[in-house]
């Protein structure tokens, strides 16, 4: 699964002479008028430190039949989480746009399940407080403008949105002109013409993936049983050890490089379940700059803009 300073320098300073020096003291009493001096406020010797930002944490999203939210106080903070009971052998932690989801075994109490949060606490808070920023980020992101000339990122690059009257809905891509042209029916909601357009991003993004797949899968002597799309907030892709692979729609949007990198990740999975250096040996047997990718792909993630909103 994928989950993406400078050295100071510094200056000599220059030389100031004797004259120079008495003339700046000239300069700065001259400047000390009685006016001047009772304008000057006092301040006070001692400043309290400034108020630490206050921290926003995502909040996990419940459905209505879903179990109540646990709480726990790590320090100053009263985290809500996810608790949620499997055959797993241990406590996981995931850590997405909705919060902390512990995953635990059956057997384990919740008094253990607590204990094992506040001893992953400093990795947990820093992990949350890292999440709501990358989301703040997001939310101040200027989102793409629903109208005829919209500008949309697709596969590294903008295309232009054409709307044109049209007696039924439908999507027709000028690769050369690299403009989609939507037919819009009398009375068509915004919500209903994002809908449509994801519904060809989603379908351009499957063609595409199932191509990369198979190209990749040659390369790497192994085989995908099945492809699903998913809209995960946070991860790009998974897989599982009988070959299904889910992959991340959005990453349409995105460069061809950046898509074949995730891809050669997740089929490498299909060799080694882990994030071994015999895993990343594999992935770079296939995709040698997969490091450059990785970071590519977190600071495009970073300045993507906000698509769809509905």
């Amino acid at each position: 699964m994928i989950q993406a300073a400078a050295p100071q320098q510094t200056e000599s300073s220059p030389k100031i002479n004797g004259d120079q020096l008495e003339l700046f003291a000239q300069d700065f009493f001259a400047a000390l008028e009685p006016a001047a001096k009772q304008s000057i406020a006092p301040q006070p010797l001692f400043r309290a430190p400034p108020a630490p930002p206050k921290v926003v944490f995502p909040t996990p999203v419940r459905a209505p039949d879903a179990p109540p939210l646990r709480r726990i106080q790590l320090g100053p903070h009263n985290l809500e989480f996810e608790l949620r009971r499997s055959s797993r052998r241990s406590i996981g932690f995931m850590i997405d746009d909705h919060g902390l989801r512990v995953t635990a075994p059956r057997r384990i109490t919740l008094a253990d399940i607590d204990n094992a949060i506040r001893a992953k606490q400093r990795w947990i808070l820093t992990k949350l407080r890292e999440r709501g920023e990358r989301r703040a980020l997001r939310q101040e992101r200027a989102p793409v403008v629903w109208a005829d000339g919209a500008q949309l990122p697709y596969l590294g690059a903008n295309i232009t949105l054409r709307l044109e009257d049209a007696p039924r809905s439908r999507c027709e891509f000028d690769a050369d002109a690299r403009v989609l042209t939507v037919g819009v029916v009398a009375g068509l909601a915004e919500w209903q013409l994002q809908e449509r357009v994801k519904i060809w991003f989603q379908a351009e993004a499957k063609r595409l993936f199932a191509e990369r797949l198979d190209l990749y899968g040659e390369k790497l002597g192994v085989r995908h049983t099945s492809l699903t799309l998913s809209s995960a907030g946070t991860r790009w892709g998974s897989c599982t050890v009988d070959g299904h692979i889910r992959l991340n729609w959005r990453l349409i949007h995105y460069a061809l490089p950046l898509v074949d990198y995730v891809v050669a990740h997740e089929l490498a999975h299909l060799i080694e379940m882990n994030h071994s250096a015999r895993f990343w040996a594999r992935v770079e047997s296939v995709y040698p700059d997969y490091d450059g990718a990785k970071t590519a792909l977190k600071l495009r993630s970073q300045e993507m803009p906000v698509v769809f909103t509905a």
